[in-house]
């Protein structure tokens, strides 16, 4: 997979807590990245088995007056090969992520 430093602020964000779901606005706001870039990097985790998703209940979604969220959560697998990728990425010279330690999210 294509590890670019957007979809290695997306798997930071989703690491923070990786028992729990989260929707796209959402990492937005953890990652900084407009909704844009965020919806495509989750739907190809997905794609890999990284993640997988489900789509709100509409009743729910309507009594707080908005449109449905897909919320997406970490598979076993994809936390494991997200830790591994960020550590990999904090390896290299010149990443971004490089000092990061995994108290903020990079376990």
């Amino acid at each position: 997979m294509r590890m670019t430093l957007q979809t290695q602020l997306v798997l930071q964000a989703l690491l923070r807590e990786p028992a729990n779901e989260s929707y796209g606005r959402k990492v937005s706001e953890d990652t900084g990245l407009m909704p844009g870039t965020i919806q495509p990097i989750l739907m190809r985790l997905e794609a890999e088995g990284w993640l997988i998703s489900r789509r709100e209940d509409e009743k729910f979604a309507h009594k707080e007056g908005r449109p449905a969220r897909r919320y997406f959560a970490l598979t076993g697998l994809g936390a494991q090969h997200a830790s591994e990728e960020l550590a990999n990425a904090r390896r290299r010279k010149g990443s971004v992520l490089r000092g990061l330690t995994p108290e903020e999210g990079l376990s």
